[in-house]
């Protein structure tokens, strides 16, 4: 018995030095496992942090035209945006009655619903210069954002659809081709401004915001437009007849008159413009 199991025992001892001699003496390095001691979790490898989107830089240019530097008789251009809805009847019949020359900014869409607004314009070319607001009133900014909870066009090709749709759109109402262009909201990124440049169009800022987008009341939306200084270019709604904005912007026009305010539309004097918004 002693026999056989000596005999077994050396068996196995031969067959383990076989298998040692076939193992390879040196592994690579990645192939190398270290054992890990039980108490002992295995520590995660580093992922790298998703990189950073930079913030989308929106600006909202100023603009101001040349002053008169004559006292008592400031220089101001009147800007109305006319963006949705109807005509406001209240400022549209002050600028007519009053004689007071504005540039109003219209869109396609607002053009196709107000055709006897337009044809009071066409009426009166001394007073009103007409400028493109864009096709369908969405932001000119060439990257995906919300603005004021309005989807912006979001590719520089969408922004070239904006501005020249809103400029076919007057042409096919009987208006002279646009020379400024007012996206919607008035803000842009930097790069959609020297897209709109490049098609050949000034952009229109302002300097004095008259009825913060129609939504101020009456009273604060004339002490707004009234205060408007030399060189100054306000920037108003024509398109809320129900809103109280309308009868602040209509009493402004007439206490501004009073004072012996020169009215001017942009196309008619110089002008400078930030974010190269003009230069």
């Amino acid at each position: 018995m002693n026999r056989i199991l000596l005999a077994s025992a050396f068996l196995l001892v031969s067959i383990s030095a076989v298998f040692a001699d076939e193992t390879p003496s040196a592994l690579p390095a990645s192939a190398v496992v270290s054992p890990v001691p039980a108490a002992v979790s295995p520590v995660p490898a580093a992922v790298d942090p998703a990189p950073k989107v930079p913030a989308l830089k929106l600006v909202e240019p100023h603009l101001h035209i040349a002053r008169s530097n004559i006292a008592g008789h400031a220089r101001i251009a009147l800007t109305f945006d006319a963006c949705m809805g109807q005509a406001d009847e209240r400022i549209l019949s002050t600028l007519v009655r009053e004689r007071i020359p504005a540039t109003i900014f219209v869109t396609a869409r607002w053009l196709k619903r107000n055709p006897a607004t337009v044809a009071v314009f066409l009426q009166n070319p001394d007073l009103f210069e007409l400028e493109n607001h864009g096709q369908n009133h969405i932001p000119a900014v060439d990257t995906p954002a919300l603005i004021y909870g309005i989807a912006s066009a979001g590719s520089p090709q969408a922004v070239r659809q904006e501005v020249e749709g809103g400029a076919a759109a007057m042409v096919a109402a009987g208006l002279p081709a646009p020379h400024w262009f007012r996206g919607s909201t008035a803000k842009y990124d930097l790069s959609a401004i020297g897209e709109i440049r490049a098609m050949g169009y000034r952009i229109a800022g302002y300097s004095v915001n008259g009825d913060g987008g129609s939504l101020l009341g009456a009273g604060i939306t004339e002490k707004r437009i009234a205060s408007a200084k030399d060189g100054d270019v306000v920037i108003s709604h024509i398109n809320q007849p129900t809103h109280a904005a309308g009868e602040g912007v209509a009493k402004a026009l007439v206490d501004l008159k009073a004072k012996g305010t020169q009215f001017v539309r942009l196309g008619d004097v110089e002008d400078t413009g930030d974010d190269k918004t003009t230069q």
